[in-house]
């Protein structure tokens, strides 16, 4: 198998970026990505575990529950999930991290590289509150880079139109998938148990 093993036979191979690929990056939030932050419903984030594994984790609520409190600062709430605490864990090794913003109908996205820190601070995690609820933790990033991505990627997906969506029923529900990932095969009952779980979770655990 043909490989590239170092970064000079990368840069032979891709060739340089232009200079407005370079020059786009900033050492902070200005006000083009503080918009798109605030609009942004939804995003992923990448850690990396002292494994040296990678890890990426969704994130979303209504437009705006990202904070964004200077050019150098902004907070991500840790709503309720299943508790695993990967991306947190994460940070706890290693600070690194990456962030990817997606707004509905842009095929933009921004990217926000920075440093992580978990924060219990209580006047912070009220700000945050959503549903009058107040999220168990939050995530400070201290951003070092912030560019927007052209629309190459969502182009070619088609992300927001509907040439490839699904009709959901033709795939397997997470219950089957899980209940059959853990060895009970097609266990009828304990596939509805799974499906009622997690349904639950998602009526009455958002928050």
């Amino acid at each position: 198998m043909n490989k590239i093993m170092n970064k000079d036979d990368l840069g032979s191979h891709y060739g340089k970026p232009s200079e407005r690929a370079v020059l786009k990056q900033l050492d902070h939030i200005d006000k083009h990505c503080r918009a798109f932050i605030e609009l942004s419903p939804f995003l992923v984030i990448g850690t990396m575990g002292s494994d040296g594994l990678g890890d990426v984790s969704p994130r979303g609520d209504a437009p705006g529950f990202v904070l964004v409190k200077d050019e150098n600062t902004i907070f991500i709430p840790d709503r309720l999930g299943n508790n695993r605490t990967d991306t947190l864990s994460n940070i706890i090794d290693n600070k690194g991290l990456g962030v990817l913003f997606l707004v509905p109908g842009m095929n933009e996205t921004l990217r926000v590289n920075g440093l992580g820190t978990i924060i219990l601070d209580k006047e912070i995690l009220e700000g945050l509150s959503a549903q009058g609820k107040a999220p168990r933790s939050a995530l400070k990033i201290e951003v070092k880079e912030a560019y927007l991505q052209c629309a190459k990627a969502l182009i070619r997906s088609k992300l927001w139109e509907d040439d490839y969506k699904i009709e959901r029923q033709s795939f397997p529900s997470l219950g089957e998938i899980i209940t059959d990932q853990i060895g009970l095969g097609d266990d009828s009952a304990a596939v509805s148990a799974a499906n009622r779980s997690i349904q639950k979770g998602y009526t009455e655990k958002l928050y």
